[in-house]
């Protein structure tokens, strides 16, 4: 009887202590994890609520998303990076304290960089609409631009259907793609749309399948085409024309970004002082028309 006394003051004695273990883990665990879902919740959240602008300026730059595309962003005859969008760039940025890094990019998943936060905007001759406005935070109207055909020398065109069942070449993810082949916005030329469409990743290829007559004609930005073609360019044997649409550029942050405001100020400013126009007149733009009041 003894024994089995002992023997049942054992077990017990053992399962106090067994109880009592579990009990600190399980408060240990608790005030563990509690502090640490809260730090975590908290930097997550202060994560989440850091605005765009504080984001840029502590990283100390502003990360630009560019493809090569002359006027906008090129390297000139003495190797030396520049363009409007480049200069204009680099201006704004000064006045936001943040050194500005170009980074190229595929024009056709800009967006997604520009999400995934490996570029901070994309500054790059961007055509303006309401779809990139409603998925991203897009400056006022800088620059205007048309979607303009282009074709070699002494070839024959009256209007779009002179390039039925012709070979036509434009930069995928454009707004010449969309004159082709339809976009989310826009109709395509009816006429283009019976054309042997042809993608490629930069306008500046569009040109050079035109010129080695891979393709008929291309459908790319007036901007480009003024500044790549006719006398004294490396395409002085291609041509503008026919002008299929008017459109304007703009910057794209990413949505909610309190960068674009601000970006917006300085745009209103220097088109005040008059820098705007100087660059503009330097790189051979025309500016958007000022949004009415």
């Amino acid at each position: 009887m003894m024994m089995k006394k002992l023997l049942t003051l054992a077990l017990a004695l053992t399962m106090v202590l067994a109880l009592s273990a579990c009990g600190g883990d399980s408060g240990n665990s608790d005030d563990g994890s509690d502090g640490g879902s809260s730090i975590t919740g908290d930097d997550e959240q202060t994560g989440g609520d850091e605005s765009d602008l504080a984001y840029i300026q502590s990283n100390g730059k502003l990360i630009i998303g560019y493809t090569v595309y002359e006027p906008m962003n090129y390297t000139d005859d003495e190797g030396n990076f520049t363009g409007f969008d480049t200069e204009l760039a680099r201006a704004v940025c000064e006045k936001l304290g943040v050194e500005p890094e170009f980074q190229e990019i595929i024009w056709e998943t800009k967006e997604v960089e520009l999400s995934g936060k490996s570029i901070d905007c994309i500054w790059n001759g961007m055509t303006l609409d309401s779809q990139k406005e409603a998925n991203m935070n897009c400056t006022i109207p800088y620059v205007k631009n048309a979607q303009v055909v282009v074709v070699k020398d002494g070839t024959e065109y009256t209007d779009t259907s002179s390039l039925i069942g012709k070979t036509v070449a434009a930069e995928v993810g454009s707004a010449g793609e969309a004159q082709i082949i339809g976009g989310e916005e826009t109709e395509p030329d009816a006429n283009l749309a019976q054309a042997d469409y042809v993608g490629k990743s930069v306008q500046t290829d569009c040109l050079m399948e035109v010129k080695a007559g891979t393709a008929d004609a291309a459908v790319l930005d007036l901007t480009l085409a003024n500044a790549m073609t006719g006398e004294g360019t490396d395409y002085a044997d291609l041509k503008i024309v026919d002008e299929l649409a008017v459109e304007n550029y703009g910057v794209a942050f990413r949505k909610d970004s309190d960068i674009r405001d601000l970006v917006n100020d300085i745009f209103a400013e220097m088109m005040e002082d008059g820098s705007m126009q100087a660059l503009a007149d330097q790189f051979g733009l025309v500016l958007a028309e000022p949004a009415a009041a």
